[in-house]
């Protein structure tokens, strides 16, 4: 194969660390032969900072780019530093979503510190301080990301209740869980990597992804070479390049080793 990565981004839960938050130590073997090539290695998750921060502390990186929160923030660390944020109104989108889901909870993100919220998410899902408004509050200005989550419903309902309400003016994704995670529109991982990657001079065919998540559908679309994990949904292994093993059987190290 001609491909050789001169960018490798990564998303984080279901790709680096199980869903424990558990990366196993070949994990960040391989990440650190990556960065031992001199090869960046961009954080790319839906994560926010405190979030992707973790991710870094848990990967034992000095330094780099991350794009965050689905693509809406890109930071340089250490220190963190917030190079680019996009933002929207997502007040209407909101206010539609809870006619159908009223006993939603709904976060906004804080950037740097953590989520506004309505009421408690089930523990260990948000990262950061978390301070409790109301739905008017929340909504009140611009946001860089929305996440609704509601607790009686699957992922499956989820998407289906977006499809059906079009959610015009806006990115969405939903995850494994009844999780609907809202961003601007035209904005995605695959966006803000596109701006890491001319920040830095590297083209759009060069740059390896790995993920594992509906919102990696455009960053594996977008890659030179994108790879999905072995768990990943139909949705997203069919617009990857290759599939690589599970999280459980440590995918990633799978694909990083055939080139560093």
């Amino acid at each position: 194969m001609t491909f050789r990565p001169r960018l490798v981004a990564l998303d984080v839960d279901g790709t680096l660390v199980d869903w424990d938050n558990l990366m196993t130590p070949a994990v960040r073997e391989a990440v650190h032969a990556v960065v031992n090539a001199g090869i960046p290695v961009v954080v790319s998750t839906g994560r926010a900072v405190p979030g992707v921060m973790d991710a870094v502390d848990n990967l034992r990186l000095d330094n780099g780019i991350a794009v965050a929160s689905n693509g809406a923030v890109i930071i340089a660390y250490r220190p963190v530093e917030v190079l680019h944020t996009v933002t929207f109104d997502a007040s209407e989108t909101v206010k539609l979503l809870l006619e159908h889901v009223p006993d939603a909870a709904v976060a906004v993100e804080e950037i740097g510190s953590g989520y506004r919220i309505n009421r408690q998410f089930p523990e260990g899902e948000l990262t950061g301080a978390l301070e409790l408004q109301s739905i008017d509050e929340l909504v009140a200005e611009p946001v860089t990301r929305v996440i609704i989550r509601s607790p009686d419903q699957s992922a499956e309902e989820f998407v289906e209740l977006a499809e059906r309400l079009g959610l015009h003016g806006t990115n969405y994704y939903v995850g494994y869980t009844a999780w609907l995670d809202l961003a601007p529109e035209g904005v995605s991982k695959a966006s803000g990597l596109e701006q890491v990657a001319d920040r830095l001079g590297i083209d759009q065919a060069d740059v390896l992804a790995i993920g594992d998540g509906r919102n990696d559908v455009e960053m594996l679309s977008w890659a030179g070479r994108g790879v999905a994990m072995g768990e990943s949904p139909l949705q997203v292994q069919e617009c990857a390049d290759d599939i690589t093993e599970t999280v459980e059987n440590d995918g990633v190290v799978v694909e990083l080793r055939r080139w560093f």
